[in-house]
């Protein structure tokens, strides 16, 4: 027996393509409806909210698939397009580079490779103490080089956390003692906010995973904050070139924390209410089998803070892809979009994709090749990180 998808109250429980003819669904337990007809027969609704087991069975005879889905009501969310300027902080300080340490006499070292310490490692206490900054990181390697003793670092890397000792080295270029590491504790830039849900102030943006510059590994949220931005600016995109938005961080207006960080986008609250004078009230969220190719429109932010509407068309749609987060490739041919940014461009990442009047997706990635395609993730499943939706026992949070 497998685990269906998500179906809406209202909607026939016979899978989209199945003709009605040839196909019936026998359903075994739940509380579906048989009031949908076809002009070719009579198919069962989805009813009220749980879960359905049911038997699709080839002629009414033949037993195909079984399957249990749920039952969802809609969920409705003000649209986003705005502009957000997103400040985050990682848990502990994650690893970017090594540097060569020059002792006093002239000798090269390395330390903190020569203890294991690769790239994209993150470092989350140094001497028994939950690191907070990379100063504090800087602050206890001095003080244990004074002290002649070497400094403990507990290391995650992936899954696995671990423990290792370095020894600092006095380095006569910088006249301080280092380990020959590089490192972080936090990112920002500038991005689109995909919706807002009025009743319990959740939000969600980006549409996919924010990574380290340097390392490409998710930076592992200690904390963070959105705060409303003003484009100033727009740099068009090329082929082999993409472009983006220049922003400038508001700090009034919208702001709201940042509780996740997934491969889905960025989740959290904001802080007061959203409008979209675009669409003042909230609209349907499409789940995944809703969302079909064709025309759509985008919304996103060219200058200031005003949103603005563009014509994509859907070219793809990939469910089956939700563990790299791209569930449709979508095209710009929207002539103004086109003139003014060349295509989809850097700071666009979240920009909702409606499509006949439900919320379907937002955009995630440009194709470098050619700016006026790009990537988009499915709306459901930034339902499911924002746990406004319920999550197919598949499919377990990013």
């Amino acid at each position: 027996m497998s685990v269906g998808p998500n179906v809406a109250m209202g909607d026939p429980l016979i899978p989209r393509g199945l003709p009605v003819k040839l196909f019936k669904v026998k359903i075994l337990s739940g509380q579906p409806k048989t009031r949908w007809t076809s002009g070719q027969g009579v198919v069962p609704v989805a009813g009220v909210p749980g879960r359905i087991d049911m038997q699709i069975k080839f002629l009414g005879l033949i037993p195909l698939n079984r399957m249990v889905i749920n039952v969802v009501p809609t969920v409705r969310v003000i649209p986003g397009g705005h502009s957000i300027g997103v400040l985050l902080h990682a848990q502990g300080v994650m690893v970017v580079g090594h540097a060569v340490v020059t002792d006093l006499k002239g000798q090269r070292h390395n330390p903190a490779l020569q203890a294991g310490i690769l790239n994209g490692d993150v470092i989350l206490k140094v001497n028994g103490c939950r690191v907070q900054s990379e100063q504090q990181v800087r602050s206890e390697i001095s003080r244990c080089g004074e002290a002649g003793r070497p400094v403990t670092l507990e290391i995650k890397r992936g899954q696995r956390v671990f423990t290792t000792r370095v020894k600092p080295i006095f380095c006569a270029e910088t006249r301080r003692y280092r380990i020959g590491l590089y490192v972080r504790d936090s990112a920002g830039g500038v991005g689109t906010l995909t919706f807002y849900e009025p009743r319990s102030k959740k939000y969600g943006a980006l549409g996919h995973v924010i990574t380290d510059v340097e390392t490409n590994r998710k930076i592992e949220l200690g904390d963070g904050q959105i705060v409303e931005a003003m484009v100033q600016g727009i740099r068009p995109g090329r082929r082999g070139q993409p472009g983006e938005k220049i922003g400038l961080f508001n700090g009034s207006g919208l702001t709201g924390n940042i509780e996740k960080n997934t491969s889905y986008g960025i989740f959290g609250c904001l802080r007061q209410p959203l409008a979209n004078p675009l669409y003042p009230q909230p609209v349907p969220v499409a789940l995944v089998y809703q969302v079909k190719k064709g025309p759509a429109e985008m919304l996103t932010v060219l200058r200031g803070n005003r949103i603005g509407r563009f014509s994509v068309e859907i070219l793809q749609v990939m469910p089956q892809n939700r563990w790299e987060g791209k569930g449709m490739v979508i095209k710009v041919n929207d002539p103004v979009l086109l003139r003014q940014t060349g295509g989809i461009i850097q700071g666009m990442s979240g920009s909702p994709i409606i499509q006949d009047g439900k919320i379907v997706g937002a955009v995630t990635h440009v194709f470098v090749n050619d700016p006026t395609r790009g990537y988009g993730v499915l709306a459901e499943w930034m339902l499911w990180e924002a746990n406004l939706m319920p999550v197919p026992k598949e499919k377990k949070a990013a």
